[in-house]
């Protein structure tokens, strides 16, 4: 298994830096003192009050990877204190206008009622500002409604009727890393013998296959750019890992005004657990290279040692629409790429549309049942004897019970 060492961490590292004066993501208007907000796909900040736009300028300068050793010794790293809100349901913790004392929760529709605390963390390096307006994002979560069976009409009359989706900014890790493995193992090579076996009491040659395994070692080298990592527990990996790719070309300098109109949600996960995971993936890519640097038709790896070196990191933010559905007291998420328009989410099922379509079912195939026996050869109801005629030839007879007999049979058993 891949030994990939832990990074050693900066001896004598200096003072933590001050922490600046407590972010608030709000910028008023010139023209009438309304708050102002990101307009996504443009450079610019709109006020929804009277109109007025306010490009902003492009930043042209490159995002400055840290060292893994800043970060992981006493936050040496730049860092930010914004004011956040923790949710009692999901525990989520996201900026949270101080302005505002009630909200609902983006990630779980539960209701916060917060004395709004403040938080402290590294600063993000960079963020890919929204691409997609409310609108777009609500088109590409109805397609994606369209397209699920079963789901409740309260969810589609959700969507369709207004339920509103929230822009937030959430936190990634990315590492890069230079990777240097030896490894040790074996190369398989399948080869065919010739042998004769016994079938049905004749003999009869045929191929077999055997692995001709050939001791191997060597040294794979791999340079990791930007391992994503999700730095926040409040959504399933599975429904951020579905909204990938993301186009991190797209990275700007982060800048407060983007974050106008959001929310942006603070990391839970911390830079060191991060790593570790990052590590890890860096391990089944490592495993991958050992293999195909082995070659043959098979292959068994007896051992690997993997050095790591010129490690960095960037806190970065990323956007994502969310909405969350409350059906029967559970809630339900949906997340949009806002860069992209991916869409993924948990959905609840309807147990009546369910039982409609089993029963619905249970009928057209009794109605195929019906016309496929009148197909072969139909019912022959009264004929000889008092009884009727099914399909294989077998009678069933009805007897004189209480005056219901043959002779007294309903009007109807004629027609």
């Amino acid at each position: 298994m891949t030994n990939i060492p832990d990074v050693p961490r900066a001896p004598d590292a200096p003072r933590p830096p001050e922490v600046p004066t407590t972010q608030e993501h709000r910028f008023p208007c010139d023209t009438c003192g309304g708050d102002m907000r990101f307009d996504p796909g443009d450079d610019r900040l709109v006020c929804d009050h009277c109109g007025h736009l306010e490009p902003l300028t492009p930043r042209t300068d490159a995002i400055a990877e840290i060292a893994i050793a800043r970060g992981l010794d006493a936050g040496t790293a730049p860092q930010e204190e914004t004011r956040v809100a923790d949710c009692p349901n999901c525990g989520a913790r996201f900026e949270f206008d101080p302005a505002i004392h009630a909200a609902e929760c983006p990630f779980c529709a539960t209701l916060v009622v917060t004395d709004t605390g403040t938080d402290r963390h590294i600063k993000p390096a960079g963020l890919v500002p929204f691409q997609l307006e409310q609108a777009q994002a609500k088109d590409a979560m109805k397609r994606w409604l369209g397209s699920l069976w079963f789901a409740p009409n309260g969810l589609t009359k959700y969507v369709r009727d207004g339920g509103r989706l929230k822009g937030m900014y959430v936190p990634f890790w990315t590492f890069d890393a230079q990777t240097d493995t030896a490894y040790t193992g074996m190369r398989g090579d399948t080869y065919f013998v010739t042998q004769t076996v016994i079938r049905d009491g004749k003999p009869v040659t045929v191929q077999v296959p055997k692995i001709r395994w050939t001791p191997r070692r060597g040294r794979v080298r791999r340079f990791f750019d930007d391992v994503l990592i999700l730095a926040s527990p409040s959504l399933p990996k599975s429904h951020t890992d579905a909204l990938q790719p993301w186009d991190l070309s797209g990275l700007t300098p982060y800048a407060p005004q983007y974050l106008a109109g959001f929310r942006a949600e603070a990391y839970r996960v911390e830079l060191s657990d991060g790593l570790e995971e990052a590590k890890q993936k860096m391990r089944e890519v490592i495993t991958r290279d050992v293999r195909m640097d082995i070659g043959g038709d098979q292959q068994q790896i007896t051992g690997m040692q993997t050095r790591m070196s010129d490690v960095t990191f960037k806190h970065i933010l990323l956007p994502i629409w969310i909405a969350a559905y409350k059906y029967r007291g559970r809630s339900f998420r949906f997340v949009v790429n806002g860069q992209t328009g991916r869409v993924q989410g948990e959905r609840p099922y309807s147990a009546w549309k369910i039982a409609f379509a089993v029963i619905a079912a249970l009928i057209l195939a009794g109605i195929a049942a019906f016309l496929y026996a009148g197909a072969q050869g139909g019912f022959d109801i009264g004929g000889a004897g008092g009884g009727f005629g099914v399909p294989g030839g077998d009678r069933i007879v009805v007897r004189d019970v209480g005056g219901l007999g043959p002779a007294n049979a309903p009007s109807w058993l004629d027609d």
